[in-house]
């Protein structure tokens, strides 16, 4: 039997986690749940709305297409990562010469902090001393600079080009972890029942990853529904519309018009799409485990 004491010993261990959560998750979402029901500038005003803000944003087709805008984005930008990472990654897992080196470099975009590499694109695209401008000019490819992220369709592929070069990483890494985890002794086996690397790539290695991409694909969807730093950088939800994204509108609302009972109202939304598309990619895939 476990003394009173030993038996506490377990709580003590976990508490500084439980604590860091319920301050930097549990009280900030329930501090935006409160806003969200009053007219507010956080200090001397307090009115009570109720559900005016949640009327006024599901009655509100602009932002309906700004969550859609979002969702392509984040489709697009997703897809392109487990793309890419899954490639690297199946190339890493080769055991070639030189990985090492290899995927020191893969990982960089990753390690970048988000501003540098906003800022380090931005310079990139610039139409007037942008590189990329500059190299198709010089090689005759283009006659006049291109405004890359000041044309509607242009930006939107820019921006998701950029967020895909930022992210792949960790989707690399994290596939590649789940590939060094599934034995040889499988894939010999699968070779000597006659299975082609096509048909051990479906029937071993994608089952055998499942519950590593599954938790992959849920924190890379979340993370970049809700991404701001570096589209704000860009171009700042433009040109127009073409890029306001929700959390840039989220922003918006908050600092620009000091709006901050329905900028908290669509945080609060945000947060359940995002709760539901987890909920939906588990109901999709199973837990991992199948």
């Amino acid at each position: 039997m476990l003394s009173s004491k030993n038996r506490w010993i377990g709580y003590w261990f976990i508490a500084p986690a439980v604590v860091t959560l319920l301050l930097l998750v549990t009280y900030p979402l329930l501090y935006g749940a409160y806003i969200s029901f009053f007219d507010t500038n956080l200090t001397t005003k307090w009115d009570f709305v109720g559900l005016k803000y949640y009327k006024e944003i599901f009655s509100n087709t602009e932002f309906i297409g700004k969550i859609l805008l979002t969702l392509h984005y984040t489709f697009w930008v997703v897809a392109g990562h487990f793309v890419v990472g899954m490639g690297l990654a199946l190339i890493l897992n080769m055991k070639l010469k030189g990985q090492t080196v290899f995927r020191v470099i893969l990982i960089l975009p990753w390690l970048f902090p988000e501003v540098v590499v906003g800022l380090l694109w931005k310079w990139l695209f610039n139409p007037l001393y942008g590189l990329f401008n500059a190299v198709l000019m010089g090689t005759g490819m283009i006659d006049e600079p291109i405004s890359w992220l000041g044309n509607e369709q242009i930006a939107v592929i820019a921006v998701i080009i950029v967020s895909i070069w930022k992210g792949f990483p960790m989707v690399m890494m994290l596939i590649l972890a789940g590939l060094q985890n599934i034995s040889e002794d499988i894939y010999e086996a699968a070779k000597i029942d006659g299975c082609t690397r096509l048909t051990a790539f479906r029937y071993v290695t994608l089952p055998g990853l499942m519950p590593v991409m599954l938790v992959t694909l849920i924190l890379d969807t979340v993370w970049w529904f809700k991404q701001f730093t570096m589209i704000w950088i860009l171009t700042q939800g433009g040109p127009g519309n073409a890029t306001n994204v929700v959390s840039i509108d989220i922003f918006k609302q908050a600092f620009d018009y000091f709006v901050f009972g329905k900028a908290s109202a669509m945080a609060i939304i945000v947060f359940f799409v995002c709760y539901l598309m987890g909920y939906g990619y588990r109901r999709l895939f199973g837990n991992g485990n199948d």
